[in-house]
């Protein structure tokens, strides 16, 4: 055996190390596996090798070729792959495009197992150990030039463009150098072992070892930026998860990171520049003055926590959402970039605008039902009064003069507060209705009343008794001071001289007033019985009104309680 196929298993143990070292110390999720994939598709090519020197029959020798060749097919679709994963272009591919990528490398590796007619590989001497490659090799080694011209494409376009981070690029500077490795070791083994290979001695595991030193590269990148850190993945899945609409950006306003989230109301990806002028322009603010003062501060960069609430309009729905800004500072407090969220409060806005509708439907029953409230309680005094006042004269009646004497004349009588009570009745108030009519008559009390009215006080209360009689409550009333109102009642209705419409004459009316007083108060005892006691009060001062209808009318008499009434 010869020597030198050793040096294909020594490659391969070391690339299957290398790969164990990155399984083991890397803190990985399954997302990030295609990287093992990759890796693994790599250590094919030189255990492939090594095997089909280990064997003398054909058909396992041509097995391993053509495993060998398999994995090299789809070892440019994995590498297309991990480019686009390094330089963030993943995420703007969707599931189909990315299994778009896989197309052309199954198409050569299915052309090199099904090697028809030999065009791929043909044996030498009976024997795949040495070998001559058909048409179909070079359809395949069309396809891997075809995916390595793409990633470096890809690779340039991430470099030298603004939008990209600056830790990415230096990513992506690293993985090209492996990438120039791989090529140039992959060229010299097809042209010394395959174009030259009639001329000069074979030259082993030049594209094992090209392999193996590009993904010293990768697996620099990888633990020098943390590629595959659980801590990094964790974080980017916790943005992921939240809610909110989450952008990072650098010192000049490009997205560094971008969740999910921001993705189903504004179409912006890592490395995108972010322009707020342009993006609260486009937007619904309803104070301008607010907008202003929110993109000062933006500009400004100062460490204030600044938020603005905007309107996106949505096809024919309007969302809300709360956009707050925050400086991203280092430990010298010198900003490096901005924190931008959005909130989505339209559900709220929603809610806030129905419960503000009913609220609005609400105040306005209430006002109706303060409105029926209002006239009720209007009604219900306007019936009260028509309950308790004589609808002729608009004098209280006698209902409502014993309701409220029934209550305050005893607690005259328990705190010895005198009081009066004057009884007035019309003189020949049944001549008057059977000369002039009852029309008359009923004008008769209607003038007796307003005269008597405009003579009390304001706080005497004038009740019509009955008939043509009238009864005054005079309270914190003497028997003196009684006498002077009794005196100035009789004189304003006497001179109150009432027109006839058919005489030409006038009516003089006249009154005769019965006074009773309580002011001697020699006994302690106050009556469990108000309205016997009422009783009595009003048949002692009636009884004074009759002496002055007896001693000739009028003029004011005098009543008494007889003693031991109280």
């Amino acid at each position: 055996m010869n020597p030198l196929v050793w040096y294909d298993l020594s490659l391969f143990v070391l690339l299957f190390g290398v790969g164990v070292y990155v399984f083991v110390t890397a803190r990985i999720t399954n997302l990030h596996k295609v990287y093992f994939l990759f890796h693994g598709l790599m250590m094919m090519w030189p255990f492939c090798q090594f095997a089909v020197t280990l064997t003398d029959n054909p058909d396992l020798q041509l097995f391993y070729v053509l495993l060998a060749f398999v994995a090299v097919s789809l070892l440019g679709s994995g590498w297309l792959l991990l480019t686009l994963f390094i330089t963030g272009y993943a995420e703007r591919l969707s599931n189909s495009r990315l299994a778009l990528l896989f197309v052309p490398a199954v198409i050569g590796a299915i052309g090199v197992v099904a090697n028809p007619w030999h065009d791929f590989v043909m044996p030498l001497k009976g024997e795949y150990i040495e070998r001559a490659y058909g048409p179909w090799f070079w359809v395949v080694m069309c396809i891997l030039v075809s995916y390595f011209l793409v990633s470096l494409v890809i690779m340039f376009r991430a470099v030298f463009s603004s939008k990209t981070p600056s830790m990415i690029k230096k990513q992506v500077k690293i993985t090209l150098w492996g990438i120039f490795v791989l090529a140039m070791f992959a060229t010299l083994d097809a042209v010394l072992n395959v174009l030259l290979s009639r001329w000069l001695p074979i030259i082993p595991g030049l594209t094992s070892l090209g392999i193996f030193s590009s993904d010293l590269f990768f697996v620099y990148v990888i633990k020098r930026y943390n590629v595959f850190d659980l801590v990094s993945i964790a974080h980017e899945d916790v943005i992921n998860t939240i809610p909110y609409g989450i952008l990072v950006l650098d010192e000049n306003e490009v997205i560094v990171e971008v969740n999910k989230a921001s993705k189903s109301f504004i179409q912006r990806y890592a490395g995108d520049l972010w322009n707020m002028e342009e993006f609260l322009a486009g937007v619904h603010i309803e104070d301008r003055v607010e907008a202003e003062l929110f993109l000062n501060e933006y500009r400004l960069k100062k460490n204030i926590f600044s938020k603005i609430e905007v309107v996106m309009e949505q096809g024919k729905a309007a969302r809300h959402f709360i956009v707050q800004s925050s400086p991203i500072v280092d430990a010298a407090l010198v900003p490096i970039g901005h924190l931008l969220t959005f909130q989505d409060v339209s559900q709220e806005r929603f809610y806030a605008r129905t419960m503000h509708r009913q609220n609005e439907t609400l105040q306005e029953r209430n006002q109706a039902l303060d409105r029926i409230r209002h006239e009720l309680s209007e009604a219900n005094r306007k019936l009260e009064e028509l309950v308790l006042t004589d609808s002729l004269t608009q004098c209280y009646n006698r209902r409502y003069l014993t309701q409220h004497l029934n209550h305050e004349v005893l607690t005259n009588l328990q705190y010895k507060t005198p009081f009066s009570l004057m009884l007035l009745d019309i003189d020949h108030f049944k001549a008057i209705n059977d000369h002039y009519g009852h029309v008359i008559g009923d004008e008769v009390l209607v003038r007796t009343a307003e005269a008597v009215r405009g003579s009390v006080r304001s706080t005497d209360i004038l009740t019509r008794y009955g008939g043509e009689e009238f009864m005054i409550y005079l309270p914190h009333t003497e028997h003196g001071l009684a006498i002077e109102i009794a005196e100035r009642v009789r004189k304003a209705v006497e001179s109150n001289r009432m027109a006839v419409n058919h005489e030409s004459g006038s009516v003089s009316i006249t009154i005769s007033i019965g006074i009773l007083s309580i002011e001697d108060f020699a006994y302690e005892h106050v009556p469990e019985d108000g309205e016997g006691y009422l009783v009595q009060l009003f048949d002692a001062v009636d009884k004074a009104l009759y002496q002055a209808k007896q001693k000739g009318r009028n003029r004011v008499e005098f009543g008494m309680l007889e003693r031991g009434v109280v």
